[in-house]
Parts: C-alpha cells; structure tokens; sequence
C-alpha cells in the first residue's frame, strides 16, 4: 500500500472520530449537492455587491453607455468618492456613525458585562427577579412608539446623540449569552482569586474578561452593528440635518433622491453621475461592517454556541 493510500485512509479514520455518533455519514451526491446550493447561495450574495462597487467605481461614460448600474468595469474614477468624503454632509454624517458606534459599543458591552456578571453569580442581591424581570421582557414586547417617544421627549434628549445610543443601549439576549458564558468560567479559578483577597471588580476584570474574549467579540460585533446600521432613532428623533447619521443621509442620498450638502454643483451635471453617488454611499455603509466581520469570525461558533448551550 502506498503512502498516499494510508494518508488519505488516515484523514477519513480522524473524520469519523470527528463526526458525532448519531450523524449520518456524507454521501457523495450529498456532499456535491451542498457544494452547489452553497455555491449558487454565494453567487446571489456577491454579484449585487459586485453590481454597486463596480458602478460607485465607473466614470459617466461607461454608467452612461451601460444605461445604468454597470456590471463589468469599462473605465475607472474615483470622483464619487473624492466628492463624497471631501467635507460635506456625507463625510460629517460617517464620523457621526463611527462616533455613536464607538460610543454606543462601549456603553453597551460596560452595562451588559456588569449585568451578565452579577446574574452569574448565584448568591448576589436579588438575583432572581432581576433575571426573571430580564426574561419578561423577552416575551412581552415594549409599550410602543408613541410611548417611547414621549419618554425621549421628557427626557429631554430630542435631537441629541444620547437619543440614538440610550434606546438601544442594552439587549437582554446578549446578557444572557455573557450570563451563561460566564458561569462557564472554572469555579475553582474564582474561589483561588478571592481567597487570595480579589474583589468581584478585580476578579472579573482579571480573571473573567481575559478568558471570555470569544464571547465578548461576538456580542461587541453585534452591538456595533445594530448602532452603525440603526436608521429608525434618527429618522424619529434627529431633525438637525447636521446630526444625521450615515444611514439616514443614505436613506435620502438613494431612496428620496435628495444630494448631499456642499455638492449640488456637480453631482447630475456629467462631471459625477448620481448614480455613482448613490451606489458609493452604499459601499461607504457596508464597508466598516465587511471589514471587521471577518476578524470575528473565528469566534462566532466558541462564542455563541458555549455562551448559548452549555447555558
């Protein structure tokens, strides 16, 4: 038998020990068929972003000669984008969207840590209404809009930045995750920080966080991108158009039609199609989003499925 023989028959040996007991072994049209439904699902997911970067990237003459959105590249320009980030209201309403995202981030991830924290531990002050009263809020739904906005109103916080961050600054599905997650954590690990004089600031700070770093990444993750891509606070409670964010510039940059400040002089006069506009401010909006995706990934199924099942 040849080496290659026992290699190959040595990877399909560690598959199987791999594979749970109750799984079904993969049959070859099984395994062909995933490949293409996988294959065709990630084709209708790429082509259309292919169709905007392509077009925010095309000159007027080839937006113009393909009648529209441009689907294979046939001159470059980067005009859309100069424009865009040279100083207007697009370039103000992104630093405001990184801005609140930061911010908003940070806050959220402080108040769920310290929640997630103090419902982990099973002898702390009131305990079990805190989490039940948590629990009721899964099941029975806010009071509504009209409530919500009269709250934001008396408290003063209309056309503020604080009215985009407050709102949605806690999530109890995330510290339930953290919740669970966190009483993973060894207790014996807990008991020989605190016989040796820590505090419960000390031993969460010192000893929880660094072995949680999965699970904080993922719910920062989803922290950070429910703030960058909120559109509903600010379309209810920002009416300064100098503190819209990204997302409600875009709404009206693509869906009402509107231009951006500081460029009515050449977006629709040929120099810099509207088209290109519209299509580099929806690149400008997914980017942070696609960027960052891929450096949590590796996190997601330790993060979420320890934090969730073993919960």
């Amino acid at each position: 038998m040849s080496d290659t023989s026992v290699l190959v028959e040595d990877d399909e040996e560690i598959g199987k020990r791999r594979r749970p007991p109750w799984e079904e072994q993969p049959t070859k049209v099984g395994l062909t068929a995933k490949g293409v439904i996988l294959g065709i699902a990630l084709l209708a997911i790429l082509f259309p972003l292919w169709i905007v970067v392509v077009t925010s990237l095309s000159d007027a003459e080839t937006i113009s000669r393909a009648g529209g959105l441009v689907i294979w590249p046939d001159g470059f320009s980067l005009a859309a984008y100069r424009e865009l980030l040279s100083g207007g209201q697009v370039a103000r309403s992104m630093v405001i969207a990184v801005g609140i995202t930061v911010v908003g981030t940070l806050f959220s991830m402080t108040i769920s840590v310290l929640a997630a924290y103090g419902l982990s531990r099973m002898g702390s002050l009131w305990h079990r209404p805190l989490l039940m009263t948590l629990l009721a809020t899964m099941f029975f739904g806010g009071a509504g809009l009209i409530p919500s906005y009269l709250l934001i109103q008396t408290l003063g916080m209309m056309n503020s930045y604080s009215a985009l961050i407050l709102p949605m600054a806690v999530n109890v599905f995330n510290i339930l995750v953290l919740r669970a997650f966190f009483m993973n954590v060894g207790q014996e690990i807990v008991d020989s920080a605190r016989i040796d004089g820590a505090g419960e600031f000390r031993i969460l700070w010192q000893m929880v966080l660094p072995l949680s770093r999965a699970v904080l990444a993922v719910i920062s993750l989803f922290y950070a991108v429910g703030y960058w891509s909120n559109w509903f606070n600010g379309f209810i409670y920002i009416q300064d158009q100098e503190k819209l964010p990204l997302q409600n510039v875009l709404q009206q940059i693509v869906i009402e039609g509107e231009r951006p400040a500081g460029m009515a002089q050449v977006i629709g006069t040929g120099a810099i199609p509207s088209l290109a506009v519209q299509t580099a401010v929806m690149v400008l909006a997914l980017l942070p989003v696609a960027v960052l995706s891929p450096f949590v990934q590796r996190h997601f199924k330790k993060g979420m499925l320890i934090g969730a099942v073993k919960g």
